[in-house]
């Protein structure tokens, strides 16, 4: 990126921006919402420096016609690659969301737009979920909510967590704080990523997730925070289910395509997994006619676990700083690899 103040009354050759009337035309930025009129008050922080186009999918194809760069407050979105053709200007896209499998397509992997994320935003967030479901299966509160509903007083004995093991898929930023998280609670932790690895600072040892089944025989918990890529759609399947004790437990916080959910019914119901912890599904919102709804030991959360309470202002706030620093011709921040799909680890330790 480059500083946008130049001579006036010329065009830079190497930009193609003009600058008419001694007055520097002020970049554009197109800011996709749900609904139109809808962006964040954040954005009020960037009038005068940049021309702001609010719209909702509608409106999209227009609103990034000349627009250097794209905000996608629906993070959810699939709309960029049907106006691709219209992006004539377009140089950055950012998400505010952590995984941007949702945005990329071929053509926006080929092309020079840089795409950020909200990278750090939710990691411990969700950490602390992942925490939390741990520690409600260790210690039975779903089954003693179940069991209050019922007027029924039943002793049980519940699990310790520590000395427990935990195997945490994807070893980004949210993997490794949840790494943390687990281990300050006497969790033994490893980590599952894109290859093999020893002496990793927050996993310790990391397998390679295409040899999933093979390392998790003893696990207690698996937990999959991977973002959505081609190598980790269906990664844990029927094989992956079986090779784990009866007793363990899966959380994800991921992406539900990750899990193979006709595998993961099965599993539920054979007896030959101890119940799961699901926030992300393939399709959302749940169907009311999913069966996961009632599966075995499962508990449902609305693709909730990063969203604590001001997380909407900490993504405006993260999409703002790096404007002001694309704005200023200063290196982005989280920039993707699109062809990985994520933010490459800043330990230097792939995911």
């Amino acid at each position: 990126m480059r500083p946008w103040c130049i001579r006036t009354g010329i065009v830079d050759n190497q930009t193609g921006r003009s600058y008419l009337g001694g007055v520097t035309r002020r970049p554009v930025v197109a800011v996709l919402c749900e609904a139109a009129g809808a962006a964040p008050p954040q954005l009020a922080e960037l009038e005068g420096e940049v021309e702001l186009r609010v719209t909702d999918e509608a409106g999209l194809a227009d609103a990034v016609r000349g627009a250097q760069a794209l905000f996608l407050w629906d993070f959810f979105s699939t709309a960029v690659s049907r106006v691709w053709e219209h992006c004539d200007a377009l140089e950055w896209i950012h998400v505010a969301a952590a995984g941007v499998d949702t945005l990329l397509f071929d053509e926006l992997r080929a092309s020079d737009v840089t795409v950020t994320n909200a990278r750090g935003v939710f990691d411990r967030p969700i950490a602390e979920y992942v925490l939390g479901a741990v520690l409600a299966h260790a210690k039975l509160l779903h089954e003693s909510h179940d069991l209050q509903r019922q007027r029924t007083w039943r002793h049980r004995e519940s699990r310790s967590v520590r000395g427990a093991r935990a195997m945490v898929v994807g070893t980004g930023g949210i993997g490794r704080e949840v790494a943390r998280l687990l281990r300050a609670v006497g969790i033994e932790v490893t980590g599952a990523g894109s290859r093999a690895r020893s002496g990793d600072p927050d996993f310790g040892e990391v397998v390679a997730s295409a040899e999933l089944a093979r390392h998790v025989g003893d696990v207690d918990y698996l937990v999959n925070a991977a973002p959505l890529t081609d190598a980790t759609r269906g990664l844990i399947d029927r094989e992956v289910l079986a090779a784990l004790p009866r007793t363990a437990h899966l959380v994800n916080v991921g992406r539900g395509a990750t899990v193979v959910e006709e595998d993961l019914l099965a599993a539920l119901r054979a007896g030959e997994l101890d119940g799961a912890t699901l926030d992300v599904f393939v399709t959302e919102p749940l169907p009311e006619d999913s069966p996961l709804w009632d599966a075995p030991g499962v508990v449902v959360t609305p693709h909730m676990s990063g969203d604590v309470v001001g997380w909407r202002d900490t993504l405006a706030e993260q999409f703002v700083a790096n404007a002001r620093r694309w704005l200023a011709g200063e290196p982005l921040q989280n920039v993707v690899d699109k062809e990985r799909g994520y933010v490459p680890s800043s330990s230097g330790a792939p995911r």
